[in-house]
Order: C-alpha cells, then structure tokens, then sequence
C-alpha cells in the first residue's frame, strides 16, 4: 500500500516498538517526516535513528508537562504538525481478574495512560491542527473498546473511552478541517504477545483466544499500520469520527461454536 505524504509531518507516540514502530516506519516509507515518540527513550532513539530524517522524542503521555514539551520539541524541529497517532498504551497481564479483584492503582495506571493520555496528545496537537485548518489525528483503541472482554475492565474501559472520544474530537474539530478516525487492532503478533499468548506453553490459551476470530490468525504490526495509513492518506479526506476494526473478524460477533 503506497501514499503520498509527501510535505506531511507526523508523531507517533508509543513508537519505540511493535504496532508504534511499524505505524512510525510506514508513514516514513510513504514520505511523511516521522517523530517517534516513547517514555522509553533509549529504545525509541535505536529505532528512529534508522530512518532518516526523523527525530526521537522522551515522552510519558499521562503526564501534561512532558506532552507539552515535547510537542514544543516536534514543532521546533517540523514547525507544523499534519498526522497525529495516538499509539502509546499499556495493559496488565498480573491482575486478569475480576472487578472485585481488581486493583485500584492498577485501574489508574491504565486509564492514565490509555485514556487520559490519549486526551493530552490530542488536546495540544489539536490547538495546533486548529490554527492550521487542517489535520488527521488517528487513535488507537482496542477491539476489546468496542466487544467487552472479562477480567480487563481498565483496559476495556478506556480503550471504549477512546473510540468515543475520536467520535467526540470529529465534530468538534471538523469545522476547522480536522480529521479525527480510530483504528481498534485485534490480537495481533508482537514481542510482547509472542510470550504472553503465542508461545508453545499457552499453545491451549492461544487456540482459545483465536477461537474468536474468523480469520484463525493474529493479525501482523504490518497489518495495523494499514490501516492507520489508509486514515492518513489524501484519498481519505471525508472519512471522520469512525472506527476501524482491523481484528480478523472478532468483531463480527459470531462464534463458532454449534450451541
């Protein structure tokens, strides 16, 4: 899939690794002049600094001063912003239980991160997509944001939160020619889900997991960028406050399983 973004400069949070980096290096492979932005520094200066002419950013989102500088250091550098995505996100894998269960410093780290961070961003890039009259901010949510899933309710809760927020900045901020869209990724094959659920220990959890998907398969970082390309392409210019489900089906809702 190729576009022209040509002229366009874009951030990426959470682009030190996974569906970020991949996001980050397709809009670079399509012309756009790419920051990556990550809490984890190190990390995300050894990837940016293999595409050229991009610029590696320290950036905690759920902190309102961090994002403030480091929009300042984007716009220093680019001196405009036209793609905003809204990547950076975290989960739990210790505390998979139920409501009465779960832990409230956990529930705040998520919802600070997922939600309330993806707030921030959007808040500052929008002031200056406002003055411009024009930009594309793309979220990221979670097929879990729009089909609930037990033993995550942070996560589910404010990946939800974060599709009706896009819904929400797309008729406030039409008006100035700003384009808001979200991608909600199903189980998708990274690092971090290679442990978690594809390795040959949870070979059972696995197979449960994609029971749930048509498809049969986790989706590719590849596959996610897509999608966040597709919302960042010209050719997308009325297409605003929707969610994309690039999830193999899961969303469909059907099972299959005879009952």
């Amino acid at each position: 899939m190729k576009v022209d973004l040509e002229g366009k400069y874009a951030l990426v949070t959470g682009a030190a690794r996974g569906i970020g980096e991949s996001i980050a290096n397709t809009l670079a492979a399509n012309g756009a002049r790419v920051a990556f932005a990550d809490i984890d520094f190190d990390t995300v200066k050894q990837t940016a600094n293999k595409i050229p002419n991009s610029l590696a950013v320290a950036v905690d989102i759920s902190s309102e001063s961090q994002v403030a500088s480091a929009i300042d250091e984007v716009l220093k550098e680019f001196g405009r912003l036209d793609i905003l995505v809204n990547n950076a996100g975290v989960n739990t894998a210790r505390h998979r239980v139920n409501i009465d269960q779960f832990p409230l410093e956990e529930w705040e780290r998520i919802v600070k991160v997922d939600l309330t961070g993806t707030y921030l961003v959007s808040r500052a890039v929008s002031r200056v997509m406002i003055q411009q009259r024009d930009g594309r901010i793309i979220n990221i949510a979670s097929v879990l944001g729009v089909i609930p899933a037990r033993l995550q309710c942070a996560f589910t809760s404010a990946k939800a939160g974060v599709v009706h927020l896009t819904r929400t900045l797309a008729i406030e901020l039409g008006e100035y020619g700003i384009l808001v869209n979200c991608v909600a990724p199903g189980s998708t094959l990274t690092e971090g889900t290679k442990q978690l659920f594809y390795n040959t220990a949870e070979k059972d959890r696995a197979n449960r997991l994609l029971s749930h998907v048509p498809l049969g398969r986790a989706g590719t970082v590849q596959e996610m960028a897509n999608a966040v390309l597709f919302f960042a392409a010209p050719a997308s210019s009325y297409i605003t406050g929707q969610t994309l489900c690039v999830d193999g089906g899961w969303s469909a809702g059907g099972f299959f399983r005879d009952f």
